[in-house]
């Protein structure tokens, strides 16, 4: 775009694109951004906050879709659809394959981190279906858990040392990232199920791969990588995946970042993110901002 152009912008809307300091330099009058969806680890918030603009986000859009796909996935993976998808695919005899995926939930645990807008949607989910819903959120207040009548582990360790399956529903922050990992992973109980419909660097792929290889985990789903999409040196695991290397049949799914996506939800983050820059570039508003001190 020109930079003639550009330097008449005041409200920018950003959807799945990186907004970095030499962007930002190049748009001078700029007041508000609009992230156009949940995240906003894309957007260079400590350059915004030096110019003053203001920094939304949408938090109420895809909130049903993704927990949906998050349960999805799980069931997938517990159910043994994939398992059995991929065996009658390869010519297998028609029988069912005994694996330690193919769980009852209502015999189970399911683990949420981080209990926001999406995490209770995937709770609420899980629990309909029969499993005992333990979440770990250290940002919420009591009673949170009783109003929901759902579990609460205290400390992170508990939470992973319980859940037979867990979905992973914590924003991207210098604190959350990297933070589901050997340590976590190696606390799970035999044949668990980890999926993660958040941000990708949430999750180390190294620690992923040596629990599924030595059989800690049972299954992963993922709709988010850390490299989107993967490149050229795609991660081995992913490599793996992609060849359909024997040891991971039935084993890993992988959805392109596609949870939040449905014809409704593409028309919300259109309808809403138009609402909140009027609101707040035009009419003063506070819609969705998001404070420049927020991790």
């Amino acid at each position: 775009m020109p930079d003639g152009l550009l330097a008449e912008v005041e409200g920018l809307f950003v959807f799945r694109h990186w907004l970095g300091a030499a962007d930002i330099a190049r748009l001078p009058r700029l007041r508000c951004v609009v992230r156009m969806g949940v995240g906003y680890d894309r957007l260079d918030r400590a350059a915004l906050a030096a110019r003053g603009v203001t920094v939304c986000n949408l938090p109420d859009y895809g909130t049903t879709e993704v927990a949906d796909h998050a349960v999805a996935l799980a069931l997938a993976l517990r159910r043994g659809v994939l398992l059995h998808h991929d065996a009658q695919r390869d010519g297998a005899t028609w029988d069912p394959i005994e694996s330690p995926l193919i769980q009852r939930p209502s015999t189970r645990t399911f683990g949420v981190l981080g209990l926001g807008r999406i995490g209770t949607a995937v709770a609420l989910r899980a629990r309909a279906f029969g499993w005992r819903v333990v979440f770990h959120d250290p940002h919420l207040p009591n009673g949170v858990e009783l109003a929901l009548g759902i579990g609460r582990a205290r400390r992170i360790e508990d939470l992973f040392a319980a859940a037979d399956t867990l979905s992973i529903h914590t924003p991207l922050t210098p604190a959350t990232r990297g933070l589901v990992g050997d340590r976590l992973l190696g606390l799970m109980p035999p044949g668990a199920v980890l999926v993660n419909t958040a941000r990708g660097p949430i999750l180390d792929l190294d620690a992923l791969e040596r629990a599924l290889r030595a059989g800690t985990l049972a299954g992963a789903g993922l709709d988010v990588l850390p490299e989107e999409p993967p490149g050229p040196d795609v991660h081995p695991l992913i490599a793996a995946w992609r060849a359909r290397a024997p040891w991971l049949a039935g084993r890993l799914t992988v959805t392109p970042h596609s949870a939040y996506h449905s014809p409704e939800a593409v028309q919300d983050i259109r309808r809403k993110a138009a609402e909140t820059m009027r609101d707040v570039l035009l009419e003063g508003g506070n819609s969705n901002v998001i404070p420049a001190d927020h991790a």
